[in-house]
């Protein structure tokens, strides 16, 4: 009996078996079929979705591109374009005073290191030679010392005439300081036109300012309306002008306060010269 129900069960455990593996068998069946259906559209999705970011990339590089094509419509070439007679008048006296400003302070700056040098060269050159004439030939011919040096030997020559009645130490201090005045001119000459153009470059600049706005008025009331586009470029051109201003002016101003102090310290080394040259001429007369 034990036999049969053992036998019972093992049938039906066979049977529930068997029924599983057909069960298995057509679920792997399905998923196989399944599997052969989905490759295509996986794929094209997977297509898709790597084409997707490619076309974001290439989005930002066509809208760089046409950025950079894009010509800026408010900057100096355009002021220059789409200006009038007055306002180019305007931009090129304002060029032609940042070109004189330049060039006066790069030759006076040039010229006061060459007599800076000089007056070293001096201090060797001149003071041990034998004579105040062996000294002034030491020198070279365009030191302002050899013109002082040679201006007080001159007036040692022409101490007669008329000029006797002036005493000999006045008449070589005259002299002297004549000389002196004279190196003082010419290394103020180009000063005043610093002081010019930081002066009236802003007002120049300011002129321009004030011909932007009315320009933009002008546009306003032809259109009827304040619109950007309207009042963007004589604005903007109104505004350059007045950056333009301050940018030659700043310079003209700063060059001739830097430039003056370097001229007071030259010019004490050429008074210096000439005091001690004064002194010299005097004794070598005395002994004379």
């Amino acid at each position: 009996m034990f036999n049969k129900e053992i036998t019972a069960g093992r049938s039906r455990i066979s049977a529930l078996l068997a029924s599983a593996l057909i069960a298995t068998a057509g679920l792997t069946a399905t998923g196989s079929v399944m599997a052969q259906s989905n490759p295509p559209a996986v794929t094209a999705a997977a297509e898709a979705s790597a084409a997707a970011p490619a076309s974001a990339a290439a989005a930002p590089v066509s809208k760089a591109g046409a950025t950079e094509s894009v010509e800026n419509p408010y900057g100096i070439e355009a002021l220059w374009k789409g200006s009038d007679a007055v306002a180019k008048t305007v931009l090129l006296l304002l060029l032609i005073m940042s070109v004189g400003s330049w060039y006066v302070i790069i030759v006076k700056l040039l010229e006061q290191t060459k007599i800076g040098r000089q007056a070293k060269k001096t201090t060797s050159e001149f003071w041990n030679a034998g004579s105040v004439q062996q000294g002034a030939e030491n020198l070279e011919s365009s030191s302002p010392f050899r013109f002082i040096a040679e201006a007080g030997i001159e007036a040692t020559k022409k101490h007669d005439g008329l000029l006797q009645h002036v005493g000999f130490n006045d008449w070589v201090t005259l002299s002297i300081q004549r000389a002196i005045e004279r190196i003082q001119s010419r290394l103020q000459g180009g000063l005043a036109f610093l002081a010019t153009v930081g002066s009236t470059a802003p007002f120049v600049g300011l002129f321009g300012t004030v011909w932007g706005i009315y320009h933009a008025l002008t546009a306003i009331g032809v259109a009827g309306q304040a619109s950007i586009d309207k009042v963007a470029g004589p604005v903007g051109e109104a505004l350059i002008m007045t950056a333009i201003g301050l940018a030659v002016a700043v310079p003209a101003v700063l060059g001739y306060n830097w430039l003056v102090r370097r001229n007071k310290g030259v010019l004490d080394e050429v008074r210096a010269f000439g005091s001690d040259l004064h002194s010299v001429i005097l004794a070598s007369a005395t002994k004379a």
